[in-house]
């Protein structure tokens, strides 16, 4: 679940102890399950609830919880997963929306299992689609992996925005503007902030144990954004097409851990 506001906001870094961050793989293994699930289901037909239910299904499956539903907004956050089409870009409800031929669908879903939270996100292209949406997911996803190259023990936080807003903003893209990625623990947000935007050697300095969210948040046409009536779901505001791919990443002395990796 990407930030734009601080709701639920733990402040302070915490470094994770190598117990503690053998839960955290753990706990993102069972995200990075739940969205596997969803991935595999995704086609034509299917309406963003089921997929919501089937996410479920797998938390509950592995003792966890849903780390989304009842978090702190405008009201409780009422679902399990966020499922954001097209010109949406993150925290799109689930609901009687069909999916269609063609859409690019984001999917964001986090856990809580033994005391610790992961959280990943993924955006798809639905059977046969456009090459501007394969184009827009392939540098979104590679945004996110060259972000993750720089989560190193002795870099700064702003080494992983620099590069991520150069990849992004280099292709003609746009990042959105308020929405970072963070840190991750024992509250699914909180400190560092870690923004899609900045400059190589600023920012918060990476130690061993430190563990974060990295997720760039890409509109084609503005780095504008708006929020639907529902109070929750962030679209772009022009109507352009948007991505976003997220990772729970732990900083160690090998180099960055991908915790929702399966």
């Amino acid at each position: 679940m990407a930030v734009a506001e601080r709701p639920g906001w733990r402040a302070g870094v915490e470094r994770k102890s190598p117990r503690e961050l053998t839960i955290m793989r753990d706990a993102g293994k069972i995200a990075a399950l739940a969205l596997a699930e969803m991935k595999a289901r995704l086609k034509p037909g299917i309406t963003t609830r089921q997929l919501d239910a089937m996410a479920e299904k797998v938390i509950a499956q592995h003792n966890a919880r849903p780390a989304f539903k009842g978090y702190p907004g405008p009201y409780p956050y009422p679902a399990v997963t966020t499922i954001s089409v097209n010109e949406q870009m993150v925290h799109g409800i689930p609901g009687s929306r069909v999916i269609r031929e063609g859409d690019l669908v984001s999917l964001d879903c986090g856990v809580f299992y033994q005391g610790f939270y992961a959280d990943n996100a993924i955006s798809l292209g639905v059977g046969r689609v456009t090459s501007d949406v394969e184009r827009l997911l392939t540098v979104t996803e590679q945004a996110l992996y060259v972000g993750i190259d720089q989560a190193r023990v002795s870099n700064r936080v702003g080494d992983i925005s620099a590069v991520i807003q150069q990849c992004v903003e280099s292709a003609g893209y746009h990042l959105a503007n308020g929405y970072t990625g963070h840190g991750v623990g024992r509250s699914m947000h909180e400190d560092p902030e870690v923004p899609n935007i900045g400059n190589a050697g600023a920012g918060r300095l990476l130690r061993p144990g430190m563990v974060i969210a990295i997720e760039p948040m890409v509109i084609v046409g503005t780095t504008e954004t708006e929020t639907l009536a529902d109070q929750w779901t962030a679209v772009s505001a022009d109507g352009s097409l948007t991505a976003h791919f997220e990772h729970t990443v732990a900083i160690t002395l090998a180099g960055p851990e991908i915790l929702t990796r399966l």
